[in-house]
């Protein structure tokens, strides 16, 4: 019986050369390798900043915090997301206002987000979540993307990208659109640096006070005390900042693996490809909802939702491919389900039809750049037997 975890990381690649020269350079927190990564990860996406961070999670709060996100303000959020996504936002004393998404791709809809708009006037900032790896519409060829709503309603945004490198919505990059968009490093992510993230953003307002705020609120950056040429111990706190730099380390795999980012992204596809072509057809399944072409998406995820005519539970279904040896996992138990949330916000399932019919069934299947055709063969095959 074959053995087929959930996720595999590939680093076979530059990453133990760059890791060495970390190790061999005396110096392993943030410094060269992490600006090298940040300049490369900027040209990338396109964007005019980039700051590398230690988690997508202080990406989002560095976003917040410098838009002057606080107490009583309103942030709008889908549900089916990872808690981070909200988290931030009561980090800051504000109020995440949760929103139903599309059912197939759990993406925040124009007409999802117009009607959180009409309720919630005063809203601060919008948080599209890319979800799998798909970019939410916040362009369209009609004029009337997400990003086009928030700006005639002066309300800022703030992209949870964590899954969504390298993606595109209309032909550009994720990463070049929004107020700020962030991105995560995690082990099981496109790219990856163990742990990590980066922000990235256009708004010079934006970038300057992340800046300050990504290490301790110091005016300039640390490392250079401790590796200038010349005497350069004095430094100033100018504002509370948090710890949330990325040490050369992590920066170095991220290097390699930026390297290889199309690599990955290309045979990520291929996975995608072969389940959408093998799995076509099975009845008690819905598979994932794709707008524009599948070249755009970044493929973290692939998602199949287990139907009313599934003839076993979603539980039963990962239990018998657990025993076959395939890994799975579920993404995501929705927010408003989650107890914090739910008693706080008084938050009912009923409010939430699509992201209620997609938690009861949704399933993530094994996608990552290792994968072989014959292990795809044989998941989509167990995959046939129980459930047809």
């Amino acid at each position: 019986m074959l053995k087929i975890p959930f996720s595999k990381v590939s680093c076979d690649g530059n990453e133990l050369a760059y890791v060495r020269e970390v190790l061999a350079s005396g110096w392993l927190t943030t410094a060269g390798k992490t600006q090298t990564f940040e300049e490369l990860f900027r040209e990338r996406v396109g964007a005019r900043f980039a700051f590398a961070v230690n988690s997508c999670t202080a990406g989002m709060h560095l976003a917040l915090e410098a838009l002057g996100v606080g107490p009583g303000d309103l942030v709008l959020v889908p549900t089916m997301t990872f808690t981070a996504t909200a988290e931030v936002i009561r980090y800051l004393g504000a109020d995440p206002i949760f929103l139903d998404v599309e059912y197939g791709s759990s993406l925040v809809t124009q007409d999802i987000l117009s009607e959180a708009v009409r309720k919630y006037p005063e809203t601060k900032v919008f948080m599209p979540v890319h979800f799998g790896g798909q970019s939410a519409p916040l362009l369209s060829a009609n004029g009337k993307g997400l990003l086009d709503l928030c700006r005639e309603k002066a309300i800022r945004v703030v992209e949870d990208a964590a899954h969504t490198f390298p993606a595109k919505c209309l032909g550009r990059m994720i990463g070049s659109l929004g107020d700020a968009t962030c991105f995560s490093f995690y082990a099981n992510k496109t790219i990856t640096t163990a742990e990590g993230g980066m922000l990235t953003t256009d708004d010079p307002a934006i970038a300057e006070r992340v800046k300050i705020m990504r290490l301790h609120g110091i005016d300039h950056d640390v490392w250079d005390r401790f590796t200038a040429d010349k005497p350069a111990w004095e430094y100033d706190v100018i504002a509370p900042g948090f710890k949330y730099n990325m040490p050369d380390v992590a920066a170095a795999i991220g290097l390699a693996q930026l390297e290889r980012a199309d690599i990955f992204h290309r045979e990520r596809e291929r996975c995608a490809r072969f389940y959408r072509e093998r799995l076509a057809g099975l009845e008690t399944i819905d598979l994932p909802l794709v707008h524009g072409n599948m070249e755009d998406h970044a493929w973290h995820l692939f998602v199949i939702i287990l139907n009313e005519r599934s003839p076993v539970s979603r539980h039963r279904f990962i239990k018998i491919m657990a025993e076959r040896g395939i890994g799975t996992s579920v993404h995501y138990k929705p927010l408003h389900r989650m107890t914090y949330y739910r008693e706080r916000y008084n938050l009912r399932p009923e409010d939430y039809p699509n992201a209620e019919r997609i938690w009861k069934g949704c399933v993530s299947l094994p996608i990552y750049p290792s994968l072989s055709d014959a292990d795809l063969d044989y998941i989509c095959k167990v995959i046939w037997e129980v459930l047809s």
